[in-house]
């Protein structure tokens, strides 16, 4: 009975809770979870591991994501992945690609260049390897937008606006409005579209797009002058006095820190600057971290009830990074297993350790907390607004 019973209390301390104002994830665990499987997307064109992190984005997204308006554009970044693909695809047909081929698909009519466009073709022999090459490079592309598309429907924008530094809050303002505008005007349209389907209207069509466009963003101009008289009547945009010798410490501090974390960011994406790409990249974090702190004190507002980092929040955020550490790993172990050859023709093989190491990105799905109910929803939001 013992034994039953404290098997009982681990499980459910195990379980993940419901999700309240005081212990919902910070949004940058999200986002940090997020780039991580897309740094990992970046190191490989293996399309059986890049079908595995889109499957593992979708399969948290649909065991945590909300109710709210953000949280319905993971859709709409498929999509796009979708898009991107076919466009790379056609470009390859079309315009030719560097990749040499013996295996011929078709062979399109040849539009005569002249002799400075030397190098550029359009039209003219499409071999099946280059069409492979064309698709594992849009898939890859793809699965980066997608990973993106996880963390804007995972985390709350204003959430995220609430954890920025004091230095980058009124870009963040901007930021943040700007990223709520397109899932509003997304919501707007659906809803426009459900009502003339109600009332028998066509809901496709240029006079249709015409009729809908219109009150869609008249209401997106309304919203905007709200937000901003509402901010403007709180304070937004007031700063502090401080020596212009720190204000220059600043930005050189800032500038430079975003630079080298730039450039180490794409070292690190780059397979061919991985060795000079961490330490760069951590030079930068420190120089831009100190440019924040001392950029922080033009700020005079305060945060209420800031967002705390808990257990759930790092083991999410960790959960990214070891997706994306094992990935490199695999590309100095096994780099022929990331990267499989269009020349000659072969199928991608599936390798198994770095496929075990994307379902680590599966862990948000068990810790974070759940998300509420329809039905609590309304009281959550409520008690947000207080």
């Amino acid at each position: 009975m013992t034994a039953s019973s404290g098997a009982a209390r681990l499980r459910r301390s195990l379980r993940a809770p419901e999700a309240t104002r005081s212990n919902a994830l910070p949004a940058g665990a999200w986002w940090l979870w997020a780039l991580g499987l897309a740094t990992a997307a970046s190191r490989t064109g293996n399309p059986l591991l890049l079908g595995l992190l889109v499957g593992v984005a979708g399969y948290v997204v649909a065991a945590r994501r909300t109710d709210a308006p953000w949280a319905r554009s993971y859709g709409a970044f498929l999509r796009i992945g979708l898009f991107v693909v076919a466009v790379r695809l056609l470009f390859s047909v079309f315009l030719g690609s560097p990749i040499p081929g013996t295996h011929t698909v078709f062979t399109l009519p040849a539009v005569p260049l002249p002799d400075w466009a030397q190098g550029v073709r359009i039209g003219g022999r499409v071999t099946a390897e280059q069409v492979v090459f064309a698709l594992y490079d849009g898939a890859r592309l793809a699965t980066l937008l997608i990973c993106v598309g996880a963390a804007n429907s995972l985390a709350n924008p204003a959430r995220l606006l609430k954890s920025l530094p004091g230095a980058l809050y009124e870009a963040g303002v901007a930021v943040v409005v700007a990223m709520t505008f397109a899932p509003n005007m997304v919501a707007d349209v659906v809803r426009l579209r459900t009502a003339r389907r109600l009332r028998g209207r066509r809901t496709g069509g240029i006079g249709a797009v015409l009729q809908i466009g219109l009150p869609v963003l008249e209401g997106a101009l309304e919203r905007s002058v709200a937000v901003a008289a509402s901010m403007d009547a709180r304070g937004y945009g007031r700063t502090a006095q401080v020596p212009a010798a720190v204000r220059h410490t600043t930005n050189v501090l800032t500038l430079g820190g975003l630079l080298g974390v730039c450039a180490g960011t794409y070292a690190l994406l780059a397979s061919q600057g991985a060795v000079y790409g961490l330490p760069l990249l951590l030079a930068g974090l420190v120089a831009a971290m100190a440019g924040l702190r001392l950029g922080g004190a033009r700020s005079v507002r305060t945060r209420y009830r800031p967002d705390r980092w808990g257990v759930r929040a790092w083991l999410v955020a960790g959960s990214g990074a070891a997706v994306a550490a094992v990935m490199i790993r695999a590309g100095v172990v096994d780099p022929e297993a990331l990267h499989p050859g269009v020349v000659p023709l072969a199928a991608p093989v599936f390798p198994l350790w770095p496929a075990a190491g994307v379902l680590i990105g599966l862990l948000p799905a068990v810790v974070a907390p759940v998300p509420p109910s329809v039905d609590a929803t309304p009281a959550v939001n409520s008690e947000e607004g207080k």
